[in-house]
Protein backbone atom coordinates (compact mmCIF):
# COMPACT_ATOMS: atom_id res chain seq x y z
CA UNK A 1 0.00 0.00 0.00
CA UNK A 2 1.47 3.70 -1.17
CA UNK A 3 1.85 5.92 1.68
CA UNK A 4 2.33 9.55 2.29
CA UNK A 5 5.24 10.13 4.34
CA UNK A 6 7.13 12.81 6.20
CA UNK A 7 10.74 12.49 7.11
CA UNK A 8 11.99 15.14 8.68
CA UNK A 9 16.20 15.33 8.85
CA UNK A 10 15.64 13.80 5.33
CA UNK A 11 18.80 15.11 3.63
CA UNK A 12 20.84 13.74 7.09
CA UNK A 13 22.96 10.70 7.47
CA UNK A 14 19.45 8.57 8.64
CA UNK A 15 17.68 10.51 6.43
CA UNK A 16 18.99 9.94 3.46
CA UNK A 17 18.94 5.88 3.75
CA UNK A 18 15.60 6.08 5.22
CA UNK A 19 13.86 8.06 1.94
CA UNK A 20 16.30 5.82 -0.60
CA UNK A 21 14.83 2.71 0.93
CA UNK A 22 10.91 3.98 0.90
CA UNK A 23 11.30 5.17 -2.79
CA UNK A 24 12.23 1.71 -3.49
CA UNK A 25 8.72 0.65 -1.45
CA UNK A 26 7.46 2.64 -4.12
CA UNK A 27 6.33 5.57 -1.29
CA UNK A 28 5.34 9.15 -1.51
CA UNK A 29 8.16 11.20 0.29
CA UNK A 30 8.23 14.45 1.78
CA UNK A 31 11.13 15.62 3.26
CA UNK A 32 11.74 19.26 5.40
CA UNK A 33 15.42 19.72 6.96
CA UNK A 34 17.13 23.13 7.52
CA UNK A 35 20.44 22.25 5.88
CA UNK A 36 22.43 23.03 9.18
CA UNK A 37 24.01 19.42 9.05
CA UNK A 38 22.27 18.29 6.41
CA UNK A 39 23.44 18.06 2.95
CA UNK A 40 21.83 18.73 -0.63
CA UNK A 41 24.01 16.81 -2.18
CA UNK A 42 21.76 13.57 -0.03
CA UNK A 43 18.76 14.48 -2.18
CA UNK A 44 17.34 11.92 -4.41
CA UNK A 45 15.37 12.68 -7.27
CA UNK A 46 11.17 12.29 -7.25
CA UNK A 47 11.21 13.45 -3.34
CA UNK A 48 10.10 16.98 -2.43
CA UNK A 49 12.90 18.76 -0.36
CA UNK A 50 11.51 21.77 1.59
CA UNK A 51 14.34 23.76 3.40
CA UNK A 52 12.46 24.37 6.72
CA UNK A 53 13.21 24.40 10.47
CA UNK A 54 10.54 21.86 12.05
CA UNK A 55 9.93 24.84 14.45
CA UNK A 56 7.87 25.88 11.85
CA UNK A 57 6.11 22.62 10.71
CA UNK A 58 2.59 24.59 10.88
CA UNK A 59 3.73 26.35 7.91
CA UNK A 60 3.62 22.69 6.08
CA UNK A 61 0.15 23.29 3.92
CA UNK A 62 -1.97 20.90 1.78
CA UNK A 63 -0.02 17.65 2.94
CA UNK A 64 -1.93 15.04 3.52
CA UNK A 65 0.65 12.32 6.06
CA UNK A 66 -0.06 8.91 7.00
CA UNK A 67 3.05 8.88 8.58
CA UNK A 68 5.94 11.08 10.00
CA UNK A 69 9.71 10.03 10.72
CA UNK A 70 11.17 12.61 13.26
CA UNK A 71 14.51 12.49 12.75
CA UNK A 72 16.03 16.04 12.49
CA UNK A 73 17.83 17.01 15.94
CA UNK A 74 20.81 17.66 17.38
CA UNK A 75 22.30 14.03 17.51
CA UNK A 76 25.73 14.77 19.21
CA UNK A 77 26.87 14.41 22.52
CA UNK A 78 30.14 16.95 22.35
CA UNK A 79 28.81 19.50 20.39
CA UNK A 80 25.48 20.19 22.46
CA UNK A 81 28.00 21.47 25.32
CA UNK A 82 29.06 24.38 22.97
CA UNK A 83 25.22 25.14 22.57
CA UNK A 84 22.77 23.31 24.59
CA UNK A 85 20.17 26.05 23.43
CA UNK A 86 19.85 24.82 20.44
CA UNK A 87 19.92 21.15 21.69
CA UNK A 88 16.82 22.27 23.31
CA UNK A 89 15.28 23.93 20.48
CA UNK A 90 15.89 21.38 18.20
CA UNK A 91 15.14 17.92 20.87
CA UNK A 92 12.15 19.41 22.62
CA UNK A 93 10.92 22.30 21.04
CA UNK A 94 11.36 21.21 17.99
CA UNK A 95 9.62 17.41 18.96
CA UNK A 96 6.70 19.30 20.66
CA UNK A 97 5.87 21.13 17.64
CA UNK A 98 6.04 18.00 15.71
CA UNK A 99 3.86 15.85 18.29
CA UNK A 100 1.17 18.75 18.21
CA UNK A 101 0.83 19.17 14.44
CA UNK A 102 0.89 15.08 14.44
CA UNK A 103 -2.63 15.42 16.74
CA UNK A 104 -3.83 18.08 14.78
CA UNK A 105 -3.30 15.92 11.19
CA UNK A 106 -3.56 12.60 12.68
CA UNK A 107 -0.73 11.42 11.89
CA UNK A 108 1.74 8.33 12.94
CA UNK A 109 5.01 9.56 14.50
CA UNK A 110 8.52 7.38 14.67
CA UNK A 111 10.40 9.36 17.14
CA UNK A 112 14.14 8.87 16.81
CA UNK A 113 15.10 8.50 20.82
CA UNK A 114 18.52 7.70 22.28
CA UNK A 115 20.56 4.79 23.89
CA UNK A 116 21.39 7.92 26.09
CA UNK A 117 17.97 7.61 27.75
CA UNK A 118 19.37 4.36 29.46
CA UNK A 119 22.24 6.80 30.94
CA UNK A 120 22.05 9.72 33.29
CA UNK A 121 20.44 12.59 31.16
CA UNK A 122 22.27 15.12 33.18
CA UNK A 123 25.60 14.03 32.11
CA UNK A 124 25.07 16.36 28.92
CA UNK A 125 22.51 18.55 26.75
CA UNK A 126 22.47 16.09 24.54
CA UNK A 127 21.31 12.91 26.69
CA UNK A 128 18.92 15.39 28.41
CA UNK A 129 17.08 16.63 25.64
CA UNK A 130 16.45 13.39 24.21
CA UNK A 131 15.47 12.19 27.29
CA UNK A 132 12.64 14.97 27.43
CA UNK A 133 11.79 14.39 23.97
CA UNK A 134 10.71 11.02 24.33
CA UNK A 135 9.00 12.30 27.61
CA UNK A 136 6.94 14.85 25.82
CA UNK A 137 6.07 11.61 22.88
CA UNK A 138 5.16 9.78 25.64
CA UNK A 139 3.23 12.55 26.97
CA UNK A 140 1.07 13.11 24.10
CA UNK A 141 0.31 9.21 23.53
CA UNK A 142 -1.22 8.81 27.31
CA UNK A 143 -2.56 11.69 27.71
CA UNK A 144 -3.97 13.00 23.85
CA UNK A 145 -3.86 9.39 22.05
CA UNK A 146 -1.50 10.05 19.67
CA UNK A 147 0.27 8.32 17.31
CA UNK A 148 3.75 7.50 18.47
CA UNK A 149 6.21 5.29 18.80
CA UNK A 150 9.77 5.96 19.97
CA UNK A 151 12.61 4.14 18.29
CA UNK A 152 15.73 4.21 20.30
CA UNK A 153 19.17 4.76 18.31
CA UNK A 154 22.00 3.41 19.19
CA UNK A 155 25.76 3.61 17.70
CA UNK A 156 24.37 4.10 13.85
CA UNK A 157 27.06 3.99 10.57
CA UNK A 158 26.63 3.23 7.38
CA UNK A 159 26.81 4.54 3.78
CA UNK A 160 26.31 8.56 3.97
CA UNK A 161 27.58 8.94 7.98
CA UNK A 162 28.94 12.25 8.75
CA UNK A 163 32.95 12.47 7.79
CA UNK A 164 33.45 14.72 10.28
CA UNK A 165 35.76 15.93 13.18
CA UNK A 166 32.54 17.86 14.81
CA UNK A 167 29.46 16.35 13.66
CA UNK A 168 30.62 12.81 12.51
CA UNK A 169 30.46 9.69 15.31
CA UNK A 170 33.49 7.64 16.35
CA UNK A 171 34.07 5.81 13.02
CA UNK A 172 33.17 9.51 10.99
CA UNK A 173 35.79 11.13 12.83
CA UNK A 174 38.37 8.43 12.23
CA UNK A 175 37.84 8.07 9.20
CA UNK A 176 38.40 12.13 8.46
CA UNK A 177 41.62 11.61 10.80
CA UNK A 178 42.80 9.13 8.20
CA UNK A 179 42.05 11.54 5.25
CA UNK A 180 43.88 14.12 6.87
CA UNK A 181 47.04 11.78 7.62
CA UNK A 182 46.20 12.21 11.24
CA UNK A 183 46.42 9.78 14.22
CA UNK A 184 43.13 8.15 15.71
CA UNK A 185 42.00 9.66 18.81
CA UNK A 186 40.66 7.23 21.67
CA UNK A 187 39.07 9.24 24.70
CA UNK A 188 39.84 7.78 27.70
CA UNK A 189 40.86 3.86 28.73
CA UNK A 190 39.00 2.92 25.19
CA UNK A 191 37.16 0.08 27.71
CA UNK A 192 34.10 1.89 27.13
CA UNK A 193 31.71 -0.35 24.68
CA UNK A 194 28.95 0.93 22.29
CA UNK A 195 26.35 -1.21 20.44
CA UNK A 196 26.93 -0.38 16.66
CA UNK A 197 23.91 -0.64 14.36
CA UNK A 198 24.31 -0.30 10.80
CA UNK A 199 22.05 2.14 9.19
CA UNK A 200 20.30 -0.30 6.55
CA UNK A 201 19.11 -2.56 9.54
CA UNK A 202 17.77 0.74 11.73
CA UNK A 203 16.13 1.73 8.47
CA UNK A 204 14.58 -1.48 8.31
CA UNK A 205 13.44 -1.68 12.14
CA UNK A 206 11.78 1.96 11.32
CA UNK A 207 9.94 0.46 8.42
CA UNK A 208 8.79 -2.21 10.23
CA UNK A 209 7.52 0.08 13.27
CA UNK A 210 5.63 2.30 10.68
CA UNK A 211 4.11 -0.54 9.51
CA UNK A 212 2.82 -2.57 12.83
CA UNK A 213 -0.55 -2.00 14.76
CA UNK A 214 1.69 -3.18 17.79
CA UNK A 215 2.66 -0.49 20.21
CA UNK A 216 5.87 -0.19 22.86
CA UNK A 217 4.47 1.17 25.91
CA UNK A 218 7.99 2.43 26.20
CA UNK A 219 10.40 2.21 23.20
CA UNK A 220 11.51 0.03 20.69
CA UNK A 221 14.94 -0.61 20.74
CA UNK A 222 17.29 -0.26 17.62
CA UNK A 223 20.70 -1.87 18.20
CA UNK A 224 22.30 -5.17 17.33
CA UNK A 225 22.48 -6.69 21.19
CA UNK A 226 26.24 -6.85 20.47
CA UNK A 227 29.02 -3.99 21.70
CA UNK A 228 32.50 -3.38 21.27
CA UNK A 229 35.13 -1.14 23.36
CA UNK A 230 36.38 1.38 21.14
CA UNK A 231 40.30 -0.31 21.53
CA UNK A 232 38.58 -2.95 19.77
CA UNK A 233 37.20 -0.59 16.64
CA UNK A 234 40.63 1.00 17.37
CA UNK A 235 41.99 -2.60 16.44
CA UNK A 236 39.93 -3.20 13.61
CA UNK A 237 40.66 0.01 12.05
CA UNK A 238 44.32 -0.62 12.30
CA UNK A 239 44.43 -3.81 10.89
CA UNK A 240 42.28 -2.41 7.64
CA UNK A 241 44.71 1.13 7.36
CA UNK A 242 47.71 0.51 9.81
CA UNK A 243 47.35 3.40 11.76
CA UNK A 244 48.27 4.91 14.84
CA UNK A 245 46.35 6.37 17.62
CA UNK A 246 47.07 8.92 20.59
CA UNK A 247 45.03 8.53 23.55
CA UNK A 248 43.25 11.82 25.25
CA UNK A 249 41.73 12.70 28.38
CA UNK A 250 38.53 11.83 28.96
CA UNK A 251 35.63 13.83 27.92
CA UNK A 252 32.24 14.77 29.56
CA UNK A 253 28.71 12.57 28.36
CA UNK A 254 31.06 9.56 27.39
CA UNK A 255 28.86 7.09 29.28
CA UNK A 256 30.68 3.67 29.30
CA UNK A 257 28.46 0.92 27.88
CA UNK A 258 25.54 1.00 25.69
CA UNK A 259 23.72 -2.45 24.55
CA UNK A 260 20.30 -3.47 23.32
CA UNK A 261 18.05 -3.63 26.23
CA UNK A 262 15.72 -5.84 25.00
CA UNK A 263 14.55 -8.38 22.66
CA UNK A 264 10.71 -6.83 21.56
CA UNK A 265 11.85 -5.56 18.15
CA UNK A 266 13.03 -8.75 17.59
CA UNK A 267 10.10 -10.94 18.83
CA UNK A 268 7.61 -8.63 17.61
CA UNK A 269 8.12 -6.78 15.15
CA UNK A 270 10.88 -10.38 13.31
CA UNK A 271 13.41 -7.79 12.76
CA UNK A 272 16.70 -9.29 12.27
CA UNK A 273 19.91 -7.04 12.80
CA UNK A 274 23.09 -8.17 11.97
CA UNK A 275 26.40 -7.37 13.56
CA UNK A 276 28.52 -5.95 9.81
CA UNK A 277 30.39 -4.08 11.67
CA UNK A 278 33.74 -5.45 10.86
CA UNK A 279 33.03 -6.17 7.56
CA UNK A 280 31.86 -2.68 7.09
CA UNK A 281 34.94 -1.44 8.02
CA UNK A 282 37.69 -3.51 6.05
CA UNK A 283 35.51 -2.51 3.04
CA UNK A 284 35.72 1.27 3.67
CA UNK A 285 38.02 2.98 0.70
CA UNK A 286 39.60 6.65 2.09
CA UNK A 287 40.06 9.36 0.13
CA UNK A 288 43.57 11.16 1.18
Amino acid sequence: MKRNILVTGGSGFIGTNLIKFLKEKNHSVVSIDNYSTGKRSNNIPGVKYIEMNILDINKLKNRDFDVCFHLAAQSRVQPSFDNPINSYESNVTGTLKIVEWAKINNVKVIYAGSSSRHQDPSQSPYAMTKFLGEEICKMFKKSFNTNIEIARFYNVYGPNEAVDLKFGNVIGIWRKKIENGEKLTIIGDGEQRRDFIHVEDLVDGLYKIALSKDSNSDAWELGTGVNYSINQLYNFFKAKFSIDFERLSDQPGNYRETMRVNDDSLKRLKWEPKDRLKKYIFDLEINN
